[in-house]
């Protein structure tokens, strides 16, 4: 079997009884659809296969592009809910992009976030876009990434209920990030990740280096970490969810068992099995079978 999940932003509800009907008149289904939250979050099962799943989106997504609705279609098996979470942090499970913050405090944040831009776009390599705007950042102090983060970022919204949702029913999550252990570490522990894997910075005094420590955690450690993580935890690749927006999350997008393409640059949405457009990072939870009544808040 299959299921089909439609997802709505929690501030603009939208799955109203005709697009529970239209959807089940578009997948030729019989089953009675089952709600997830409120005019939210739905789910209705579809006979098939995982051959057909994608095809089957495509078609319902066609049917309902009006609408400011999420969809997908899944395979509904023993693997749904999934045991190991891979996040990337920056413009994912926080709304900002870290590096383009810090290089604000010294009045360069429109520069570097342009370069940050193309790189999240695929348009230039990751790693020397990421030593060149980290070479900007020399003499910054160590104390100005606390400031900012008690000032400047925020965390994206459903991503703590997300994670500690996860945690609950046994999975391991993992914050694995482009960005810096500066950043990271704090943020994990706000959310409730269990770990984190991102850059080291050099420091010196106290003071950045405008250097960053080899091998820099890009599109190849991120693929490596979902791999290395699952070998450990002795999982499948079915049993593994990863979620990212940029050009350097793409190989693990591809690598997990279910990867969503979260608010993301053209071509990830393009590539991804899954895009969240319009839901907040609870529709990870509803894709993977679970109701609002269960999650952790």
């Amino acid at each position: 079997m299959l299921v089909a999940v439609l997802i709505a932003n929690p501030d603009r509800p939208s799955i109203t009884d005709a697009v529970l009907a239209e959807t089940r008149a578009v997948l030729r289904t019989e089953h009675q659809p089952r709600i997830l939250h409120g005019e939210v979050a739905a789910e209705v099962l579809v006979a098939g296969d995982s051959g057909a799943a994608q095809a089957l989106t495509e078609r319902l997504r066609t049917a309902l592009s009006g609408e400011p609705i999420d969809l997908a279609v899944l395979p509904a098996d023993a693997h749904r809910r999934k045991r190991l979470f891979l996040a990337d942090m920056d413009s994912t499970m926080i709304e900002q992009e870290c590096i383009d913050e810090l290089a604000g405090t010294l009045g360069l944040k429109d520069h570097v976030a342009a370069i940050t831009e193309r790189a999240m776009r695929g348009e230039i390599a990751f790693e020397p876009a990421l030593r060149e705007r980290v070479a900007l950042l020399k003499d910054i102090p160590v104390g100005a990434v606390d400031t900012l983060i008690a000032e400047r970022l925020s965390l994206t919204r459903g991503g703590p209920a997300l994670v500690r949702t996860m945690r609950a029913h046994g999975a391991r999550t993992c914050l694995v990030s482009g960005g810096f252990t500066l950043f990271t570490g704090p943020i994990a522990g706000m959310i409730g990740f269990h770990e984190h894997r991102a850059n080291v910075l050099g420091i010196a005094g106290e003071r950045l280096t405008g250097t960053v420590e080899e091998p820099i955690v890009g599109k190849a450690e991120k693929r490596a970490t979902l791999i290395a993580l699952r070998g450990t935890l002795g999982l499948g690749h079915a049993d593994t969810l990863a979620v990212g927006d940029g050009a350097n999350d793409l190989d693990m997008l591809a690598e997990a068992g279910l990867g969503v393409a979260f608010r993301a640059k053209p071509a990830v949405a393009a590539a991804a099995r899954v895009r969240i457009e319009h839901g907040d990072l609870t529709a990870l939870l509803y894709l993977q079978g679970y109701a609002a009544a269960e999650f952790v808040r």
